[in-house]
């Protein structure tokens, strides 16, 4: 089945439907509030942008509760999910009191959760938040990384999914 779009007006549901069908990595983004409160929350909506300097990006919708934490830090860290993580992804995606309940992670610069296992770490210095339309936009500076060479967990056509030597 196709679905051809004219004009200026989208339906929101469909147009999520043709962004889902670029597949993209899936994220644990963490951070520390003033409170000493560890925060973290998955997102797929991360890239890199720059080699030298080494800048990432990543975005948060403007109506998040823990949006105002993330650009208070001045730091985040893009944990990037392995296969055999799927479970964090659904964890850190619901509400909860402690979405760090039983996960393994360590404490990287600036005392911001690192979780272990992740097929990669990375650690950064916030550059800039900026709002574009219905999200904040978050460019970092990567000040340390670190990575295992495993699966890392996709997400794509609205399901998760693991990427195939072709």
């Amino acid at each position: 089945m196709s679905i051809e779009v004219c004009g200026d007006k989208f339906d929101s549901r469909e147009l999520r439907n043709v962004l889902g069908c670029f597949g993209t990595g899936v994220t644990v983004v963490t951070t520390v509030a003033n409170s000493g409160e560890r925060i973290g929350l998955t997102a797929n909506s991360f890239s890199s942008v720059s080699l030298d300097p080494p800048i990432v990006l990543w975005s948060l919708g403007k109506q998040s509760r823990n949006l105002s934490v993330f650009q208070e830090s001045g730091r985040f860290v893009i944990n990037v999910l392995g296969v055999d993580q799927l479970h964090l992804s659904n964890q850190f995606a619901k509400p909860s009191d402690d979405r760090f309940a039983g996960v393994e992670h360590s404490a990287g610069l600036g005392g911001l959760p690192v979780i272990h296992g992740c097929a990669a770490n990375i650690e950064c210095e916030t550059l800039s938040a900026q709002e574009v339309g219905d999200h904040i936009l978050f460019l970092g500076k990567i000040v340390r990384y670190s990575y295992l060479k495993k699966d890392t967990l996709l997400f794509c056509n609205g399901a998760y999914a693991k990427a195939i030597e072709v």
